[in-house]
């Protein structure tokens, strides 16, 4: 069943693309040279945004809800998972880089994807 889950190309990342592409901004996607391998990367802005799904990265929302079963894996997982995320961007802090985290849920209201979009990347 984890074999149907993406890491890549999902819903809200592509919702954040075309909002972010249609305020005219440009990016690349995926450089793996950044730690973390962000989503979405501004080079000349020096900032890189990242679309967290709100299980995978235990944002705590309505939308998650905690694993039932198998504890032992999933609750050890999550955890690292959100370890992982805060070494990542750590070390883009330390290389110069802004960062934005954008979870699943924020994602869906568009006025203030726009809003926090802009606040972030106009930013010096």
């Amino acid at each position: 069943m984890m074999r149907a889950f993406k890491a890549r190309d999902t819903i809200p990342e592509i919702t954040v693309r075309r909002v972010a592409h249609a305020m005219g901004y440009r990016f690349r996607l995926y450089r793996k040279d950044l730690p973390g391998t962000p989503d979405m990367v501004f080079a000349s802005r020096r900032k890189v945004i990242f679309v967290h799904g709100c299980f995978w990265h235990s944002h705590g929302c309505e939308l998650t809800r905690p694993p039932t079963s198998n504890l032992e894996y999933w609750l050890p997982k999550l955890k690292r998972n959100r370890d992982r995320d805060q070494v990542n961007l750590d070390a883009l802090t330390a290389a110069g880089w802004g960062s934005l985290v954008l979870w699943e849920c924020e994602v869906q209201d568009h006025l203030r994807l726009k809003r926090r979009l802009k606040a972030f990347l106009d930013q010096p």
